[in-house]
């Protein structure tokens, strides 16, 4: 059986690594789009996170003995610790300032961080194992899905549906958006705002930690991984629309389809097309496909 020429598990398989790529970029875009839209910060910083929520889990295996399911846990856990140290040591010197102030801090961390590793580990890349429990894989009749590449799209949808919900249906989310629009006047409600700032750029951290994890079994870990995928998903955030939660989740995972489409009709182009896109969202949508207009 063919789908437009192409014998359909060829075609399907490349859907499906579209859709696990579609639920990294996500991921990362959600974190992202958390950090801008509520603290005005443009987090260059985000991809080495994720490189070290990969790292994390790879150490806590390899010299501790802790497993996938517990690093699971851990390894975001240490990476949003990491990121309110980032916060109260850095970041909140430059509140007020212009936003490029914050982009430049977080993309020399971003390189620091980068850096070191690169100097402990080299650029060679560790191999993280699949955990046993997700090993393998199911035959769907129409294509064979692996077990782990179905668990990290369906862990993807769950981390990120939950985070919009918390965010734009709680009283702590309401919270969050208030205090991003008159600080003072959240405070007099007795609202510690700085806390709360802390407590969000260290969720946004941690969530990039998640996604670290969750791709260390699917892909080398190495220093390199969070810089070969941050621009790609500070792409997908403008199409969405900077600051948009549901605009993310969306458009990383539609992002990820069409690329996965791209490979199968024209492979040439499926390391560009997601900037083609952008570049056509911003002619016709600056503010992004879900932004609001000024």
């Amino acid at each position: 059986m063919e789908i437009f020429g192409i014998p359909h598990q060829a075609f399907l398989g490349q859907l499906m690594l579209g859709l696990v790529n579609g639920a990294f970029y996500a991921m990362l875009s959600l974190g992202l789009a958390v950090i801008f839209g509520l603290l005005d910060i443009v987090n260059f910083a985000h991809g080495a996170l994720y490189m070290l929520g990969a790292f994390a889990a790879w150490i806590l295996l390899d010299k501790f003995g802790v497993n996938y399911w517990y690093a699971l846990l851990l390894a975001p856990l240490l990476v949003g610790a990491l990121g309110v140290v980032i916060e109260r040591v850095f970041l909140k010197r430059l509140y007020g300032l212009d936003p490029l102030y914050g982009l430049l801090l977080t993309f020399g961390l971003a390189l620091i961080l980068e850096g070191v590793f690169r100097e402990l580990y080299g650029v060679s890349g560790q191999s993280y194992q699949v955990p046993e429990q997700l090993a393998g894989a199911t035959n769907l009749g129409f294509m064979i899905l692996p077990n782990y590449r179905a668990w990290v799209v369906l862990a993807s949808l769950v981390v990120c549906l939950g985070t919009w919900y918390l965010i734009e249906r709680t009283r702590l989310g309401a919270y969050l958006r208030a205090a991003t629009e008159n600080a003072k006047l959240v405070q007099a409600f007795g609202v510690n705002v700085p806390v709360m700032v802390m407590l969000t750029y260290g969720a946004g951290a941690a969530l990039a930690g998640l996604a670290g994890v969750l791709a260390a079994p699917i892909i080398q870990v190495t220093p390199l991984m969070g810089s070969n995928l941050i621009i790609v998903v500070f792409a997908v955030v403008v199409i969405g629309g900077m600051g948009s939660i549901m605009g993310s989740i969306l458009t990383g995972l539609g992002l990820g389809l069409v690329e996965g489409l791209t490979r199968v009709f024209y492979p040439e182009a499926s390391s560009v097309v997601v900037f083609v896109v952008m570049i056509i969202v911003l002619m016709l949508r600056p503010a992004g496909l879900f932004g609001k207009e000024a």
